[in-house]
C-alpha cells in the first residue's frame, strides 16, 4: 500500500533530500524563504524547533492537495552560543580555532504538517559531537572549500567535515539534518505509516 500523499521538504538541503531518498521517500523540495533571524531565542532546541515549525507552515501555506510537509532546521551549541550558518569565512575559521578538540550539542528540529487534516507534529532531536584536534592548516583548507559557509555550526558530517569529526553520541542522521527515526515516530503520530511512503 502506498499514500496517496505527496512528500515535500521544506528545505533546500541536498543532505536530508538525500537521506530521504536513501531511505526510499521521494520528496520534492521547496525552499520555505524563512528569514532565520526571526528566531531570536536563548534556547538551542527550541531555536530549532520553532524554525523548523515555521519552514513548514511556510511551505504547507504553499501546497493544494493532500501532503506531508517536513520541515527541519539545526544548531549547534557550543560555549553557551547557538551557532547556525557562518557569516562568512572568517567566521567559520574562529569556530573551528574554538571547537577543534571539543564537543558540542546539534539540535535539529523536526516539524510534519499534514495537509489534510491540518495536523501538526514537532519534536527535536540532539546529537554530541566531538570534534578533531584540527590544525590551523586543515581549518583553512577545509574553510577554503565553502563547505562549512552553507551548514549549521560551520561542519558536515557526511562530507569533508566528516573527516574532523572524531565520534557522535546519538543519531547521525540528526548531525545531516534529519533524524529517520523520529520522522518516523512523527508520521506514525499523525497517522501515517512510513513504509506507505516508500517509492
Amino acid at each position: 500500500m502506498t499514500s496517496s500523499h505527496r512528500v515535500i521538504l521544506a528545505s533546500a538541503s541536498p543532505a536530508r533530500y538525500k537521506l530521504l531518498h536513501d531511505a526510499g521517500i521521494t520528496a520534492e523540495k521547496i525552499v520555505s524563504g524563512v528569514d532565520e533571524s526571526v528566531v531570536q531565542h536563548t534556547d538551542p532546541a527550541r531555536t530549532a524547533g520553532m524554525l523548523a515549525a515555521l519552514k513548514a507552515q511556510a511551505v504547507a501555506a504553499q501546497v493544494t492537495g493532500p501532503a506531508l510537509v517536513i520541515g527541519c532546521d539545526s544548531v549547534l551549541a557550543f560555549d553557551g552560543e547557538i551557532l547556525g550558518k557562518p557569516a562568512d569565512a572568517a567566521e567559520a575559521t574562529r569556530r573551528w580555532q574554538k571547537m577543534r578538540g571539543r564537543s558540542g550539542v546539534l539540535h535539529t528540529g523536526h516539524s510534519v504538517i499534514d495537509t489534510a487534516t491540518g495536523r501538526h507534529a514537532l519534536q527535536g532531536a540532539r546529537t554530541i559531537v566531538h570534534f578533531a584536534q584540527v590544525s590551523d592548516a586543515e581549518i583553512d583548507a577545509y574553510v577554503a572549500t565553502g563547505e562549512p559557509l552553507h551548514v549549521a555550526g560551520a561542519f558536515t558530517i557526511d562530507g569533508r567535515g566528516g573527516a574532523f569529526v572524531e565520534r557522535i553520541e546519538g543519531d547521525h542522521g540528526t548531525v545531516i539534518g534529519l533524524s529517520l527515526p523520529l520522522l518516523r515516530k512523527l508520521l506514525t503520530s499523525l497517522g501515517h505509516d512510513l513504509t506507505t511512503l516508500w517509492s
